[in-house]
């Protein structure tokens, strides 16, 4: 009678410990249900600059992709043009085509150009220092797109200004989606890559929410480089399926490239387009992203950037520049696509172009038309 009691004295003080864990864990898939509600909610207000220098006079700048293969990368490229064009300046592109060495190359030929400015589109602004301190040297004004982990002028470079969105709230907007969905069971693959500071960043930074998920588990952190996602993926998405199984519920990319190249190894597992795991991106929104979340075909959301929008705001950053101001300090809020919002949030572009006004906003800062 007394091991009885015994026993029954210890699972009940187990059961009163195990409730407020419990209940921890309950509201921290509320408090992901939340974030994820608010984060895809419609984007049609514009928060950014609303006074500025105008329009500088003519100018030469020189967008230095880190690889147009990339949808983030060519998109802001677009928007970049646009603005070039409404603002009255010349346009340039060279192509770094996905490597360190390529887009060394490609900075000195932009330098060689003796452009005024130079937009360095998605490569690490730390990898390519050498030559973005020697285009200062020359007097060429720097600006860049994702070239490091946060936004504003990056310490120890020349550059003027880095456009991004906030890249740990992306990375937790993406890292909460996931807990939501699953309802705090989510067993996680991320996909990330070392060479670009932000991008290795944003995969941590998932990394770790996914960690405050008592129900949840990291089963692999794949450093895998965007450049070689194209033959890398297919096989190592076999190789995932084969050493987790149904465990692998949830997938966290930093760039929705990653998810370009796993949908045939996906299909040919036998699981369909909506099923798991559940393919979420932390950025950058591209076409085939958009394509696939339409379609429910191995893709549940993403993490999109304004591609265009940061392409006028480079513009606008550059402006700012040559008139002897500080950066405009705008930082474009996060969003999140699903199949439920992507009629409002992208419509038939296949792009997240908010509908809030922001190119009439800039034309009215530069005083143009």
């Amino acid at each position: 009678m007394l091991r009885r009691t015994v026993l029954m004295a210890a699972a009940s003080a187990a059961t009163l410990m195990l409730a407020p864990l419990a209940a921890h864990a309950d509201a921290f898939v509320d408090e992901a249900k939340a974030v994820v509600a608010k984060a895809g909610a419609r984007a049609d207000k514009w928060d950014g600059p609303t006074t500025g220098p105008k329009a500088a006079g003519k100018k030469i700048v020189v967008y230095v992709a880190g690889d147009m293969r990339n949808g983030g990368i060519l998109g802001v490229a677009q928007g970049v043009k646009e603005a070039a064009g409404v603002i009255g300046w010349d346009y340039r592109e060279i192509d770094g085509q996905g490597t360190v060495s390529g887009q060394a190359t490609a900075l000195s030929q932009a330098i060689a150009l003796k452009p005024d400015a130079i937009v360095v589109g998605g490569s690490d602004a730390v990898e390519q220092k050498a030559g973005l301190e020697e285009a200062a040297k020359l007097g060429i004004t720097i600006v860049g797109w994702h070239s490091g982990p946060k936004p504003g002028p990056l310490d120890g470079t020349p550059v003027f200004a880095n456009v991004t969105t906030d890249a740990m709230e992306v990375a937790k907007v993406a890292a909460m989606k996931a807990i939501a969905d699953s309802d705090g069971k989510a067993g996680v693959v991320i996909f990330a890559d070392s060479t670009y500071a932000i991008a290795i960043a944003k995969g941590r930074a998932m990394e770790a929410v996914i960690k405050q998920c008592a129900g949840c588990s990291v089963l692999s952190f794949q450093d895998t480089p965007l450049s070689d996602v194209s033959t890398r993926i297919p096989q190592l998405t076999t190789t995932l399926l084969q050493q987790n199984g149904a465990k692998w519920t949830q997938s966290l990319a930093i760039n929705d490239l990653y998810y370009d190249f796993m949908p045939p190894a996906l299909s040919a597992a036998g699981i369909a387009g909506d099923g798991d795991p559940q393919n979420i991106s932390a950025g950058d929104g591209s076409e085939a992203a958009y394509q696939r979340i339409r379609a429910k075909d191995h893709q549940a959301a993403t993490v999109p950037e304004p591609l265009s929008m940061q392409g006028w705001q480079l513009i606008d950053e550059l402006n700012r520049a040559f008139a002897g101001e500080k950066w405009s300090g705008y930082v474009p809020g996060v969003h999140l696509v699903t199949p439920d919002n992507i009629a409002f949030d992208g419509g038939p572009k296949n792009v997240f172009d908010p509908d809030n006004g922001y190119r009439d906003a800039y034309k009215k800062i530069w005083g143009v038309n």
